[in-house]
């Protein structure tokens, strides 16, 4: 029984180990993913905040433009040291932003079954835990050569869904779908590393390092509501 306690124990603290990464580089990322439970909190708020009946629909219709401000404004805005209370701020009312543009599709998820968003949080919370951990534990920095791959499969995806808003292929929207969960999978690995990299090199900026985590949590949620709605749907249709 103790053996088996020991065994357990070493297999936790192995788990846990991140020597490999200096503690300066720690500190930053404690400080980034305390950012992101900021920003997870701001957009759940604007998620519900969305659905109040005495909320005008104006603002979540106006979202992608304020959201846009509000993203090269905290982009225009560059940490000194002094301000770091006013970037939150910022980071925080862009997150709230997210949350109201994440209404629609939420109404439209809620209409097919509302079990989907609690599932699609929850394996978009296991899968980013599990590409995060693996960009973290690994000791030489590889995924950072998926930089130009991901940047230019992204820029596929973009012109494939401009191409369809004029054909409306199912198939095609299909392909855009799961290809983009893979991408922003992929995303994960490499912000992760990134983020990690300009940290050693003195870049310690960690509300925009937040920023690009959020962003590829929320696609990922987003890219698995969708395809759990659509399955949804497909198996209604069957029954």
């Amino acid at each position: 029984m103790e053996s088996l306690l020991r065994e357990r124990s070493f297999n936790i603290r192995t788990l846990m180990d991140f020597s490999h990464i200096d503690m300066s580089t720690r500190e930053h990322l404690k400080n980034v993913y305390a950012c992101l439970c900021i920003c997870m909190l701001s957009a759940a708020a604007g998620a519900i905040l969305q659905f109040h009946s005495a909320f005008p629909q104006i603002f979540v219709h106006a979202s992608p433009f304020v959201g846009l401000g509000l993203f090269f404004w905290l982009m225009a805005t560059p940490r000194n040291g002094r301000n770091d209370l006013k970037r939150l701020g910022i980071l925080a009312a862009f997150a709230l932003n997210i949350g109201l543009g994440l209404g629609p599709l939420l109404s439209t998820v809620i209409a097919i079954n509302p079990s989907i968003i609690v599932t699609a949080f929850l394996g978009t919370s296991a899968i980013f835990l599990c590409f995060t951990l693996s960009a973290l534990y690994s000791r030489n920095r590889t995924f950072l050569y998926l930089g130009g791959t991901l940047s230019s499969a992204l820029c596929l995806l973009c012109l494939a869904s401009l191409f369809n808003m004029f054909f409306q292929s199912v198939i095609l929207f299909k392909i855009h779908v799961y290809l983009g969960l893979i991408v922003m999978c992929g995303f994960v690995l490499f912000d992760t590393q990134l983020i990690v990299e300009k940290c050693r090199h003195g870049d310690k900026d960690y509300v925009w390092h937040s920023v690009e985590l959020f962003l590829d949590f929320v696609n990922i949620f987003r890219k698995l509501m969708i395809i759990l709605a659509m399955n949804e749907k497909q198996d209604k249709k069957r029954k």
